[in-house]
């Protein structure tokens, strides 16, 4: 699994946002560094805590904005936010509790979803915040 890298395709236009999303990357690749050093359950279990914690935050933060903005898929957007967090606290209760064999494959996933995420869900309203003067 590669470290993910942050580009201009990641970006939203949206100085904040992009921001958070560089913390949320860095703390994906935290996650796949304690995996390659063999760091135990204890070690990751604390470090997809994090990650749900800054996710929490961030996707209230980009709620907030659209909101804010009238972001007309803001709905749609929310659904797609509490569609990951319950996943990830599924992940996170598996491998609490020694039931993720596979977390390398878990950790995949969730970061497949984060990238896809961004680029196909948050650019969306990158642009009409811009339009509003917010960047």
């Amino acid at each position: 699994m590669t470290l993910l890298t942050w580009d201009q395709t990641c970006s939203v236009g949206v100085r904040a946002m992009d921001d958070q999303h560089g913390i949320l990357m860095d703390t994906m690749n935290d996650l796949r560094l304690a995996l390659v050093a063999g760091c135990g359950r204890e070690k990751v279990s604390e470090l997809l805590d994090r990650l749900i914690e800054f996710t929490r935050m961030h996707f209230w933060s980009e709620e907030q904005l659209m909101e804010h903005a009238g972001f007309p898929g803001l709905e749609e957007h929310r659904a797609e936010h509490h569609r990951m967090l319950a996943e990830m606290l599924h992940a996170a209760h598996r491998i609490q509790y020694g039931e993720a064999a596979q977390t390398r494959e878990l950790l995949c996933c969730l970061r497949d979803q984060y990238a896809g995420h961004i680029e196909e869900l948050d650019g969306k309203y990158g642009v009409l915040l811009n339009e509003q003067g917010i960047r």
